[in-house]
């Protein structure tokens, strides 16, 4: 169980190092300046993303819960959405007219960690059956 949390913490600091990296760097060559802070976002989806997953792990040896985890990762995906929201409201619902470029930047990393996040879920639950 300690080798599928250390991977998973693994593999999703990679990701977030690297995507950040490279989003970062695609800005800065383009010089666009966001209304908020990128890192906190990346921050956001690797923080919470890493966090279902190992909360899953852990939750997949208990035989009560383990029907029931589909459901509880609807629940995570919803309140992901919800918390987003909040910590970030004034550059997403404030901001009038906000580009192109801003818009795709909140939604890339949410793609990126969700897909990953997602698929990891997946197999933790297909490794129990």
């Amino acid at each position: 169980m300690i080798k599928s949390i250390l991977l998973f913490a693994f593999v999703f600091f990679s990701l977030f190092f690297l995507s950040f990296s490279i989003h970062q760097n695609y800005l800065q060559s383009i010089e666009v300046l966001l209304p908020f802070s990128l890192k906190k976002v990346y921050l956001f989806h690797f923080g919470y993303s890493l966090l279902i997953c190992i909360n899953f792990i852990l939750l997949s040896t208990v035989d009560k819960i383990f029907e029931q985890l589909s459901f509880i990762y609807l629940v995570t995906i919803f309140l992901k959405i919800v918390l987003f929201c909040v910590i970030f409201y004034n550059p997403i619902f404030s901001e009038e007219n906000m580009s192109f470029t801003s818009r795709i930047s909140l939604f890339i990393p949410t793609i990126i960690f969700l897909l990953t996040e997602a698929i990891s879920v997946a197999k933790i639950l297909k490794k129990k059956q």
